[in-house]
């Protein structure tokens, strides 16, 4: 088998944009590498058995302490760009959830810290393509 038949190690994982009624959205200041104190969505990957949209609801409760059924949240696209993560070749399934603007949010699993941005007010640089998801959902919704 040549080098270009050998199958490619792939990681699922799973984003969401969380916004509010009142047009913030919910990102997480990110406590490892890559991009270890970089603002990012929150997300990781999906577990054995589980599905893509449950793992995005599990890792928004995880690492904000925002709850939302899985159910209510809103597939946008697939992101599966070769060169998305320096770690290797990622494939993410995106999620939009809409919450209310009372929504509180917490650092928790992963996340150094949990803040909720005006979307018209966001960092500079977020970590990965999290700027071109978030592009795609405020687009959509």
């Amino acid at each position: 088998m040549s080098a270009a038949e050998t199958p490619e190690t792939i990681r699922y994982t799973a984003d969401i944009v969380a916004v509010t009624t009142d047009g913030r959205v919910l990102l997480i200041e990110r406590d490892w590498p890559p991009f270890e104190g970089a603002w990012a969505l929150p997300g990781g990957h999906v577990d054995q058995g589980e599905t893509s949209r449950t793992a995005a609801a599990r890792e928004l409760a995880e690492e904000t302490g925002v709850h939302v059924d899985a159910a209510d949240l809103r597939q946008l696209s697939v992101w599966d760009s070769p060169a998305r993560d320096p770690r290797g070749r990622y494939v993410s399934v995106a999620y939009l959830a809409t919450v209310p603007a009372d929504t509180p949010a917490t650092a928790g699993d992963d996340a150094r810290a949990a803040r909720w941005w005006p979307i018209t007010d966001l960092p500079e640089r977020l970590a990965f393509d999290h700027a071109a998801i978030l592009a795609d959902a405020l687009q959509r919704a």
